[in-house]
């Protein structure tokens, strides 16, 4: 009988098998790392394509921060600037007061008084003077009281004086408040 040996051959298809093994594993090493580099590459250019869209957007916050601190600074002006011109306008319509509150004070003045002091508080008045008597001050005191633009007249003080040879006085201290009137002209 004759024998074959067939191991050579078998070992050979071994070998082939374990060759061909070697370079689908080295192609398919070659392929992932490929592969890899690519996902890697390609990851890294979206991370830096989205920090300069961060970066953008960073400098366009910072440009538009600026702008809302300008046009906050320019709100605060402007409510500064109106609370200026409504103060402005207030004083303008209070001018006249004055005039009207001097023409009542002087049309009121009974004769026998004379008017030293006139001082002002807010709406209170305090008005000081000289009197030849206490009938003349409480003569002065109804005028005022008659009056559109004074109320409530109130005596605080008021001293009898006599120096020899000369007509006995009266000295007083009035507090009277002004109205509030519309003021037209």
């Amino acid at each position: 009988m004759t024998r074959i040996n067939l191991l050579p051959w078998r070992e050979m298809l071994r070998k082939e098998k374990q060759r061909q093994f070697i370079s689908v594993a080295i192609s398919a090493a070659v392929l992932m790392s490929m592969i890899i580099l690519y996902i890697h590459m390609h990851i890294g250019a979206q991370i830096k394509s989205q920090t300069a869209r961060n970066e953008y957007l960073n400098k366009e916050i910072n440009s538009v921060e600026k702008k809302i601190k300008e046009i906050q600074a320019l709100e605060s002006e402007k409510k500064n600037l109106l609370a200026r011109m409504n103060v402005i306008q207030q004083l303008q319509g209070k001018r006249p007061e004055i005039v009207h509150l001097f023409y009542e004070l002087m049309s009121n003045v009974p004769s026998g008084i004379y008017l030293t002091s006139v001082k002002q508080k807010g709406a209170a008045l305090v008005i000081e003077g000289v009197a030849q008597s206490n009938a003349r001050v409480s003569a002065f005191m109804r005028n005022l009281a008659l009056t559109d633009w004074l109320e409530e007249p109130r005596l605080e003080v008021i001293q009898a004086k006599q120096k020899k040879g000369e007509e006995r006085t009266s000295t007083f201290k009035l507090h009277v408040q002004q109205t509030q009137q519309e003021v037209q002209g």
